[in-house]
């Protein structure tokens, strides 16, 4: 059982001190692992899961309590991912060998066209503190255009209202790899004047690279992992 699972521990990015840790609980060889065991093995995980997403958050928190001095002109900015970090995928995966299958695209699409991802209620409540401090809010997502309208009243039916913009990848971000991707958009925002105070996800590749913030933070990932 060992042999076939993965466990990384990553600290959140240049986050001192916190203690939130990432999983990546599920290695290629998944064909090869026994599913109720497996499954046995992620409900147990699921209550540090949560904990350590709690404990993120918190940091987050502190940090924009003490470190952020918000200019308050509207150039203020806050960026969010979204699958993972404002919306949990836990129900689709929990159906799914908790990843332990391979991913199958079309099936995890028409789930997401559902609208039913619940918010992970710890990034719900940051998104409304910061949203009131008058900062604006932009969600730069992996998911495709195509699911604009399906995300969007899934944010709305989660609870998230009062975002800036939201960025879904076209046909033209297809050939860039995520963290590109996510680069480029930052880039279109820090040339239309907004500073950019910290950028929460749930992989590096949402965190990483130029131009970037303030701080990042990085949350634990309950089942894949996004280069």
């Amino acid at each position: 059982m060992a042999r076939n699972l993965v466990l990384i521990l990553a600290l959140t990015s240049l986050c001192i001190g916190l203690a939130a840790a990432d999983w990546n609980i599920l290695s290629k060889k998944s064909k090869n692992r026994d599913a109720s065991s497996l499954k046995i093995y992620c409900e147990s995980w699921r209550i540090n899961y949560t904990a350590d997403s709690e404990r993120a958050m918190e940091e987050v928190r502190l940090h924009v309590s003490s470190c952020c001095a918000l200019q308050g002109d509207g150039k203020d900015a806050w960026i969010f991912d979204v699958d993972d970090t404002l919306l949990s995928t836990i129900p689709y995966y929990k159906k799914h060998g908790f990843g332990g299958e391979k991913l199958n695209a079309t099936s995890f699409e028409a789930w997401m066209k559902q609208s039913k991802a619940p918010a992970l209620d710890h990034a719900l409540k940051f998104f409304h503190e910061i949203k009131d401090k008058g900062v604006k809010i932009f969600l730069i997502s992996s998911r495709s255009e195509t699911l604009r309208s399906a995300t969007v009243e899934n944010l709305f039916n989660a609870g998230y209202h009062g975002w800036s913009g939201l960025t879904l990848r076209g046909l033209e971000d297809d050939f860039m790899k995520v963290q590109q991707y996510k680069s480029e958009a930052r880039r279109a925002l820090t040339k239309e004047g907004f500073r950019i105070w910290g950028i929460v996800g749930d992989q590096w590749s949402s965190v990483e690279g130029l131009p970037g913030a303030g701080r990042t933070f990085k949350l634990p990932n309950s089942m894949y992992y996004l280069s």
